[in-house]
């Protein structure tokens, strides 16, 4: 038998670009690094407000360059990403515990599907600029991730109940303990030691920490698809 698969844990929230970037790779590699991925959806909003940290959509110029980067981001990551129309308003102005909830809620009860339901919310905002904050994208979402209409209407429930809201701010907190400023974070436990890696350009690093191969953010074995 080989050594035990390091623990990487990954904070994120869906309404974060870079997010979906780092989740994508991550995903990604779990099945060529000796990993074990433990996806932690959590609350930008919470980590901010815990940080002392800027939200890009106050910056105005922090702004700007996001959306210069991701067309060529997308290209780089190979993921179908592209900015919402009015991210800096409508988006950012309606924030994401619904969606954030409903993840939990997954996380929760059916762990198997939260980086296929995760996956189709970013899909929903960043791909398709539709609404995440609206239930009927959140169910769709989720169906396209391959639940039943029964399932994703259980988990919609779910969202305004206490277990959900605590876990959620729990994850968030967990976070900042580890000292989140913004996401993605990633937490890789190795040795013993823990570090905390923030942004999704972090992977040259974190494969230095896990002495592992790192082959760009679209692995050639997979040629890059989802």
């Amino acid at each position: 038998m080989g050594p035990a698969p390091r623990i990487l844990e990954l904070f994120y929230d869906v309404l974060s670009p870079y997010s979906w970037l780092g989740f994508e790779v991550l995903c990604r590699y779990q099945h060529l690094w000796n990993i074990k991925l433990h996806l932690q959806p959590s609350l930008m909003a919470g980590i901010l407000k815990n940080s002392g940290n800027q939200s890009i959509a106050v910056v105005p110029w922090k702004g700007q360059y996001m959306f210069n980067e991701i067309p060529l981001l997308k290209q780089l990551f190979q993921v179908p990403i592209r900015a919402p129309k009015d991210f800096f308003g409508e988006s950012v102005k309606k924030g994401s515990v619904k969606a954030m909830r409903f993840l939990t809620a997954v996380n929760m009860e059916q762990p198997e599907m939260l980086e296929k339901v995760s996956r189709e919310l970013w899909m929903c905002l960043w791909s398709q600029d539709e609404d995440i904050t609206e239930s009927q994208n959140i169910l769709a979402a989720a169906e396209k991730a391959g639940m039943s209409t029964a399932q994703a209407q259980h988990f919609l429930e779910k969202i305004t109940t206490e277990p959900v809201k605590n876990r959620l701010r729990e994850t968030t907190e967990a976070a900042c303990k580890y000292g989140a400023f913004g996401l993605p974070t990633t937490v890789a436990h190795v040795d013993g030691k823990t570090y905390m890696l923030f942004g999704s350009d972090r992977m040259e690093l974190l494969a230095y920490l896990l002495g592992e191969k790192r082959m760009g953010p679209a692995p050639p074995t997979l040629n890059g698809r989802l």
